[in-house]
């Protein structure tokens, strides 16, 4: 087997862009992994890439294959690689500068890949590296969220969300999340301790008093000890 099908686009564009066609299957270097692509995620990242929004500081060279969300399964690698074997399950983000995982194989670095958690799929595995990345960065390395703090996460149902307030809660903070009231049971089965209906209810009215820090495109955390 010497080609691949794999979704990429020539041109920057609209999704009319994006065309399946062969292409020679990669080949992984001294330092790669070949992983069979089982599933890849789908982010805003993607089509902004595929219209050339982000060209100025995220050049590429085209064709290209986007996706850099993947969840696969291990069928080579080069031979400065160690630590894989064939048939690993293995999920990770890979390289935004290469090509992605639109496509039935990809070459990763070892760094950009973990193994699969055994208790998702691998559809389910393929949408967690960047939404959940971005969480843990917001909660942690910008907000410094600490136990015994109190964290409000917007749109806490969503992508980022519901990740954040699985880390949050995980982390001993008391979590309130703003969601639609069709979304507060499945908030509370992931551990939010309340959810703001922001249909129904200001968010500012309930959480009337906090001091706040801005962590930015996630959530805002009251900041000093304890809960409110």
């Amino acid at each position: 087997m010497t080609t691949m099908q794999a979704v990429r686009f020539h041109t920057y564009g609209g999704p009319e862009v994006l065309v399946l066609e062969e292409m020679p299957l990669p080949q992984p270097g001294p330092d790669e992994v070949l992983v069979r692509v089982m599933a890849a995620g789908v982010n805003p990242l993607d089509w902004k890439v595929r219209a050339g929004r982000v060209r100025e500081w995220l050049p590429h060279q085209l064709p290209l294959v986007p996706g850099w969300d993947v969840s696969g399964i291990v069928e080579a690698w080069g031979a400065e690689v160690t630590g894989f074997k064939k048939g690993d399950e293995v999920y990770g983000m890979l390289d935004f500068n290469r090509d992605g995982a639109y496509a039935e194989f990809v070459a990763a670095r070892p760094r950009e890949l973990a193994p699969k958690p055994w208790s998702i799929d691998h559809l389910q595995a393929g949408g967690v590296p960047l939404a959940a990345l971005t969480a843990w960065q917001s909660l942690f390395e910008a907000g410094g969220l600490a136990p015994g703090q109190a964290v409000l996460i917007h749109g806490a149902a969503g992508g980022v969300g519901h990740y954040a307030v699985q880390f949050a809660k995980w982390k001993g903070a008391r979590v309130i999340g703003t969601a639609s009231a069709n979304h507060a049971a499945f908030l509370r089965e992931l551990g939010a301790d309340q959810v703001i209906d922001y249909r129904s209810t200001r968010f500012e009215e309930v959480v009337q008093g906090w001091m706040w820090s801005w962590i930015p495109g996630v959530a805002r955390s009251r900041t000093g000890p304890g809960a409110f």
